[in-house]
């Protein structure tokens, strides 16, 4: 399936949400958003709206805090205007969740003072994925990823 564009609020044109098939057969809904905190809103949309189509709104909770943390990550430490999130069932009951950024930088998950106002998201994530989280270096950037699962 070809990719979608619409114009942004700027005029620039930006890539709208896109169901395809990936290389194994896995349909994979997709989409490149701004890099900006009113992004993250629609990647919630984009989250809920793969779910629904796989019957799997049980998740949906947990895939938005996921896909929040990890939209708000790009939003903060990655580089140029815009990010990619991709949505994947990978089986029957597992979801994974990626955003793909232009900076190398390879977030890590850390110990936050309880005075702290940041720095417990992939902590977050790491629970309620059960530890199914990463980053993967990238050519011009990076993925992070994390799975949300049916129990």
């Amino acid at each position: 399936m070809s990719s979608q564009q619409s114009p942004d609020s700027r005029g620039m044109t930006i890539d709208a949400p896109v169901a395809e098939a990936s290389a194994t057969g896995r349909t994979v809904y997709t989409e490149s958003l701004r890099r900006a905190p009113e992004s993250v809103r629609s990647a919630r949309r984009l989250v809920s709206s793969a779910l629904r189509a796989w019957g799997l709104e049980r998740l949906e909770d947990t895939a938005w805090i996921v896909v929040t943390e990890l939209m708000s990550n790009a939003v903060v430490h990655a580089r140029l205007s815009t990010v990619r999130v991709t949505v994947t069932r990978r089986d029957q009951c597992v979801v994974r969740i990626a955003v793909v950024d232009r900076s190398r930088r390879v977030p890590q998950s850390q110990a936050a003072d309880l005075d702290d106002e940041s720095g417990r998201g992939l902590a977050i994530v790491a629970a309620l994925c059960s530890g199914r989280w990463g980053a993967v270096p990238l050519r011009r950037g990076k993925c992070v990823w994390a799975e949300v699962e049916l129990a």
